[in-house]
Protein backbone atom coordinates (compact mmCIF):
# COMPACT_ATOMS: atom_id res chain seq x y z
CA UNK A 1 0.00 0.00 0.00
CA UNK A 2 1.56 3.36 -0.94
CA UNK A 3 -1.19 6.26 0.20
CA UNK A 4 -0.87 8.86 -2.17
CA UNK A 5 2.31 7.20 -3.78
CA UNK A 6 4.53 9.30 -1.04
CA UNK A 7 7.65 8.31 -1.34
CA UNK A 8 8.67 5.46 0.87
CA UNK A 9 10.91 7.63 3.31
CA UNK A 10 8.47 9.49 4.32
CA UNK A 11 5.68 7.03 4.82
CA UNK A 12 7.94 5.63 7.41
CA UNK A 13 8.68 8.52 8.62
CA UNK A 14 5.11 9.53 9.11
CA UNK A 15 4.62 5.74 10.56
CA UNK A 16 7.44 6.48 12.78
CA UNK A 17 6.05 10.05 14.68
CA UNK A 18 3.00 8.00 15.45
CA UNK A 19 3.98 4.99 16.94
CA UNK A 20 6.93 7.00 18.27
CA UNK A 21 4.01 9.13 19.96
CA UNK A 22 2.55 6.09 21.45
CA UNK A 23 5.73 4.69 22.69
CA UNK A 24 6.58 7.69 24.47
CA UNK A 25 3.22 7.84 25.86
CA UNK A 26 3.66 4.35 26.94
CA UNK A 27 6.93 4.39 28.47
CA UNK A 28 6.09 7.91 30.40
CA UNK A 29 2.82 6.79 31.53
CA UNK A 30 4.36 4.54 34.25
CA UNK A 31 6.28 7.81 35.81
CA UNK A 32 3.50 10.37 35.42
CA UNK A 33 3.82 12.69 37.98
CA UNK A 34 6.82 11.26 39.94
CA UNK A 35 9.42 13.64 40.21
CA UNK A 36 13.00 13.29 38.45
CA UNK A 37 14.37 12.01 42.14
CA UNK A 38 11.51 9.61 42.87
CA UNK A 39 12.10 8.14 39.61
CA UNK A 40 16.00 7.58 40.24
CA UNK A 41 15.10 6.48 43.44
CA UNK A 42 13.08 4.02 42.20
CA UNK A 43 14.26 2.91 38.53
CA UNK A 44 17.89 4.15 38.85
CA UNK A 45 17.15 5.01 34.93
CA UNK A 46 13.83 4.05 34.19
CA UNK A 47 13.91 2.56 30.31
CA UNK A 48 11.30 -0.35 29.86
CA UNK A 49 7.86 -0.23 29.29
CA UNK A 50 6.37 -2.21 31.95
CA UNK A 51 2.93 -0.54 32.98
CA UNK A 52 1.74 0.27 36.35
CA UNK A 53 2.44 4.06 37.52
CA UNK A 54 -0.87 5.77 39.13
CA UNK A 55 -3.15 5.00 36.32
CA UNK A 56 -2.15 0.86 36.75
CA UNK A 57 -1.89 0.29 33.22
CA UNK A 58 -0.82 -2.77 31.74
CA UNK A 59 2.27 -2.92 29.96
CA UNK A 60 2.28 -1.34 26.49
CA UNK A 61 -1.43 0.20 27.38
CA UNK A 62 -1.16 3.69 26.39
CA UNK A 63 -3.25 7.03 27.97
CA UNK A 64 -5.34 9.67 26.76
CA UNK A 65 -2.85 11.22 24.38
CA UNK A 66 -2.88 8.32 21.92
CA UNK A 67 -6.47 7.68 22.32
CA UNK A 68 -7.54 11.09 22.16
CA UNK A 69 -5.39 11.69 18.82
CA UNK A 70 -6.33 8.22 17.84
CA UNK A 71 -10.52 10.12 18.06
CA UNK A 72 -9.32 13.27 16.55
CA UNK A 73 -7.25 11.20 13.35
CA UNK A 74 -11.39 9.14 13.09
CA UNK A 75 -12.93 12.35 12.34
CA UNK A 76 -10.27 13.45 9.45
CA UNK A 77 -10.65 10.32 7.79
CA UNK A 78 -13.98 9.83 8.28
CA UNK A 79 -15.11 12.74 6.12
CA UNK A 80 -11.57 12.33 4.17
CA UNK A 81 -11.10 16.17 5.14
CA UNK A 82 -11.79 18.61 7.85
CA UNK A 83 -15.41 19.02 9.66
CA UNK A 84 -15.22 20.89 12.73
CA UNK A 85 -18.43 19.55 14.27
CA UNK A 86 -17.44 16.26 13.58
CA UNK A 87 -14.30 16.56 15.48
CA UNK A 88 -15.85 17.50 18.49
CA UNK A 89 -18.59 14.77 18.05
CA UNK A 90 -15.40 12.28 17.98
CA UNK A 91 -14.18 14.02 20.86
CA UNK A 92 -17.80 13.60 23.02
CA UNK A 93 -17.74 9.99 21.52
CA UNK A 94 -14.48 9.43 23.43
CA UNK A 95 -14.91 10.77 26.35
CA UNK A 96 -18.57 8.86 26.95
CA UNK A 97 -16.57 5.90 26.25
CA UNK A 98 -14.83 6.24 29.34
CA UNK A 99 -11.13 7.16 28.74
CA UNK A 100 -8.40 6.14 31.10
CA UNK A 101 -7.75 9.58 32.07
CA UNK A 102 -8.82 12.93 30.73
CA UNK A 103 -7.53 16.51 31.43
CA UNK A 104 -9.76 19.10 33.18
CA UNK A 105 -9.56 21.47 30.88
CA UNK A 106 -10.29 18.99 27.91
CA UNK A 107 -13.22 17.41 29.79
CA UNK A 108 -13.91 21.17 30.50
CA UNK A 109 -14.15 21.70 26.60
CA UNK A 110 -16.29 18.90 25.65
CA UNK A 111 -18.90 19.21 27.76
CA UNK A 112 -19.29 22.73 27.12
CA UNK A 113 -19.61 21.29 23.70
CA UNK A 114 -22.19 18.54 24.49
CA UNK A 115 -23.89 21.43 26.98
CA UNK A 116 -24.31 24.36 24.36
CA UNK A 117 -22.75 22.88 20.83
CA UNK A 118 -20.05 25.78 20.63
CA UNK A 119 -17.32 24.91 19.33
CA UNK A 120 -14.78 26.96 21.17
CA UNK A 121 -14.40 28.12 24.95
CA UNK A 122 -13.94 32.18 25.04
CA UNK A 123 -9.97 32.69 25.51
CA UNK A 124 -9.04 31.68 29.02
CA UNK A 125 -6.07 32.35 31.24
CA UNK A 126 -6.36 28.78 32.55
CA UNK A 127 -6.64 27.18 28.93
CA UNK A 128 -2.55 26.75 29.05
CA UNK A 129 -2.35 23.29 29.41
CA UNK A 130 -0.68 21.07 26.95
CA UNK A 131 -3.75 19.04 25.84
CA UNK A 132 -4.45 21.11 22.25
CA UNK A 133 -0.80 20.38 21.17
CA UNK A 134 -0.82 16.42 22.70
CA UNK A 135 -3.57 15.22 20.21
CA UNK A 136 -2.57 17.32 17.04
CA UNK A 137 -0.41 14.78 15.48
CA UNK A 138 -3.44 13.52 12.77
CA UNK A 139 -3.61 17.08 11.95
CA UNK A 140 -0.23 17.65 10.80
CA UNK A 141 -0.19 14.11 9.18
CA UNK A 142 -3.64 14.48 7.18
CA UNK A 143 -2.38 18.38 5.82
CA UNK A 144 1.08 17.35 4.70
CA UNK A 145 2.41 20.06 2.07
CA UNK A 146 -0.74 22.28 3.10
CA UNK A 147 0.47 24.89 5.42
CA UNK A 148 -3.05 27.32 5.21
CA UNK A 149 -5.16 23.94 6.63
CA UNK A 150 -2.44 22.95 8.94
CA UNK A 151 -3.26 26.38 10.70
CA UNK A 152 -6.91 26.43 10.49
CA UNK A 153 -7.43 22.93 11.51
CA UNK A 154 -4.43 22.83 14.31
CA UNK A 155 -6.11 26.11 15.90
CA UNK A 156 -9.95 25.21 15.21
CA UNK A 157 -9.51 21.51 17.48
CA UNK A 158 -7.21 23.23 20.11
CA UNK A 159 -9.45 25.78 20.70
CA UNK A 160 -12.41 23.06 21.31
CA UNK A 161 -10.61 22.72 24.60
CA UNK A 162 -7.86 24.86 25.09
CA UNK A 163 -8.06 28.73 24.11
CA UNK A 164 -4.94 30.09 25.02
CA UNK A 165 -2.12 31.83 22.92
CA UNK A 166 0.57 29.73 24.51
CA UNK A 167 -1.55 26.77 23.45
CA UNK A 168 -1.90 28.00 19.97
CA UNK A 169 1.91 29.04 19.61
CA UNK A 170 2.88 25.88 20.31
CA UNK A 171 0.66 23.77 18.40
CA UNK A 172 1.17 25.08 14.96
CA UNK A 173 4.74 25.44 15.81
CA UNK A 174 5.44 21.97 16.78
CA UNK A 175 2.77 20.93 13.41
CA UNK A 176 5.50 22.80 11.20
CA UNK A 177 8.32 21.20 12.60
CA UNK A 178 6.69 17.49 12.48
CA UNK A 179 6.29 18.64 8.51
CA UNK A 180 9.69 19.52 8.12
CA UNK A 181 10.94 16.37 9.66
CA UNK A 182 8.45 14.01 7.89
CA UNK A 183 10.29 16.21 4.58
CA UNK A 184 12.91 14.70 5.47
CA UNK A 185 14.62 17.85 6.69
CA UNK A 186 15.97 16.30 9.96
CA UNK A 187 17.18 18.47 12.90
CA UNK A 188 19.06 20.92 10.99
CA UNK A 189 15.49 21.83 9.34
CA UNK A 190 13.66 21.80 13.01
CA UNK A 191 15.67 24.43 14.38
CA UNK A 192 13.99 27.57 12.45
CA UNK A 193 10.67 26.20 13.59
CA UNK A 194 12.25 26.25 17.68
CA UNK A 195 13.82 29.35 17.23
CA UNK A 196 10.53 30.85 15.49
CA UNK A 197 8.36 29.81 18.71
CA UNK A 198 10.82 31.24 20.99
CA UNK A 199 11.12 34.42 18.84
CA UNK A 200 7.33 34.46 18.78
CA UNK A 201 6.74 33.94 22.43
CA UNK A 202 10.17 34.44 24.61
CA UNK A 203 8.12 32.16 27.23
CA UNK A 204 9.51 29.14 25.13
CA UNK A 205 13.17 29.88 25.81
CA UNK A 206 14.49 26.24 26.28
CA UNK A 207 18.49 26.78 26.55
CA UNK A 208 19.51 26.92 29.06
CA UNK A 209 16.71 24.18 30.00
CA UNK A 210 14.45 25.08 33.11
CA UNK A 211 14.11 21.87 34.21
CA UNK A 212 10.22 22.07 34.29
CA UNK A 213 8.32 19.28 32.67
CA UNK A 214 4.34 19.69 33.80
CA UNK A 215 1.41 20.06 32.00
CA UNK A 216 1.74 23.87 31.25
CA UNK A 217 2.28 23.82 27.88
CA UNK A 218 5.35 26.39 28.31
CA UNK A 219 7.18 23.12 30.44
CA UNK A 220 5.86 20.82 28.04
CA UNK A 221 7.91 22.15 24.85
CA UNK A 222 10.89 23.31 26.89
CA UNK A 223 11.62 19.71 28.23
CA UNK A 224 10.51 18.17 24.74
CA UNK A 225 12.82 20.63 22.20
CA UNK A 226 15.45 20.62 24.68
CA UNK A 227 15.91 16.91 24.57
CA UNK A 228 15.41 16.33 21.24
CA UNK A 229 17.36 18.65 20.15
CA UNK A 230 20.40 17.34 22.65
CA UNK A 231 19.99 13.84 21.55
CA UNK A 232 19.79 12.28 17.92
CA UNK A 233 18.65 8.68 19.02
CA UNK A 234 14.90 8.37 19.21
CA UNK A 235 15.88 5.79 22.53
CA UNK A 236 18.34 8.64 24.54
CA UNK A 237 15.69 11.12 23.48
CA UNK A 238 12.80 9.77 24.97
CA UNK A 239 14.48 8.33 27.97
CA UNK A 240 15.83 11.51 28.91
CA UNK A 241 12.46 12.93 28.86
CA UNK A 242 10.35 10.35 30.79
CA UNK A 243 13.12 10.53 33.45
CA UNK A 244 12.10 14.21 34.07
CA UNK A 245 9.17 12.90 35.43
CA UNK A 246 5.63 15.41 35.80
CA UNK A 247 3.32 15.26 32.97
CA UNK A 248 5.89 12.39 31.51
CA UNK A 249 3.35 10.86 29.34
CA UNK A 250 2.56 13.84 27.37
CA UNK A 251 6.17 14.60 27.36
CA UNK A 252 7.43 11.09 26.10
CA UNK A 253 4.36 11.24 23.68
CA UNK A 254 5.32 14.32 22.01
CA UNK A 255 9.15 13.95 22.23
CA UNK A 256 8.43 10.09 20.59
CA UNK A 257 6.67 11.26 18.30
CA UNK A 258 9.21 14.56 16.79
CA UNK A 259 12.11 11.61 17.08
CA UNK A 260 9.77 8.93 15.32
CA UNK A 261 9.38 11.84 12.54
CA UNK A 262 13.01 11.85 12.51
CA UNK A 263 14.47 8.29 12.58
CA UNK A 264 11.32 6.23 10.76
CA UNK A 265 9.55 3.77 12.37
CA UNK A 266 11.99 1.35 10.63
CA UNK A 267 14.52 2.54 13.11
CA UNK A 268 12.44 2.02 16.43
CA UNK A 269 13.76 0.61 19.27
CA UNK A 270 12.14 -3.72 18.25
CA UNK A 271 11.68 -3.51 21.98
CA UNK A 272 9.41 -1.55 21.92
CA UNK A 273 7.39 -1.46 19.74
CA UNK A 274 6.66 -5.20 20.45
CA UNK A 275 5.79 -4.15 23.72
CA UNK A 276 3.04 -1.44 22.34
CA UNK A 277 -0.33 -2.41 22.41
CA UNK A 278 -1.23 -4.37 18.83
CA UNK A 279 -5.11 -3.62 18.42
CA UNK A 280 -3.17 0.48 19.58
CA UNK A 281 -0.05 -0.29 16.65
CA UNK A 282 -2.43 -1.67 14.20
CA UNK A 283 -4.64 1.70 14.46
CA UNK A 284 -1.79 3.69 14.77
CA UNK A 285 -0.74 1.74 11.39
CA UNK A 286 -4.12 1.74 9.32
CA UNK A 287 -4.91 5.52 10.37
CA UNK A 288 -1.66 7.12 9.41
CA UNK A 289 -1.96 5.74 6.00
CA UNK A 290 -5.54 7.06 5.49
CA UNK A 291 -4.33 10.53 6.83
CA UNK A 292 -1.38 10.13 4.18
CA UNK A 293 -4.52 10.22 1.74
CA UNK A 294 -6.13 13.19 2.97
CA UNK A 295 -3.17 14.81 2.65
CA UNK A 296 -2.55 13.53 -0.66
CA UNK A 297 -6.15 13.86 -2.15
CA UNK A 298 -5.78 17.56 -1.11
CA UNK A 299 -2.17 17.67 -2.77
CA UNK A 300 -3.96 16.39 -6.43
CA UNK A 301 -6.92 18.72 -5.96
CA UNK A 302 -4.94 21.86 -5.77
CA UNK A 303 -3.24 20.50 -9.12
CA UNK A 304 -6.20 20.58 -10.74
CA UNK A 305 -7.55 23.45 -10.12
Amino acid sequence: MNPGNWPEALRDRALGAYLGFAIGDALGATVEFMTAREIEHQFGVHRQICGGGWLKLAAGQVTDDTTMALALGDAIVEVAGWDLRVVADSFAHWLRAGPIDCGNTCRRGIRRYLTDGSLAGPPNAGDAGNGALMRNLPVALATLGEEAAMQKWSLEQGRLTHNHPFSDAATLWIGRMVHALLMGEGTAGAWPMADALVGECPEFRFQPYPKRASGYVVDTVQTVLYHFFEHESFEDCVIAVVNRGEDADTTGALAGMLAGARCGASHLPKRWRDKLDRKVAQRIERQTAALLDVAAAARMMKRLV
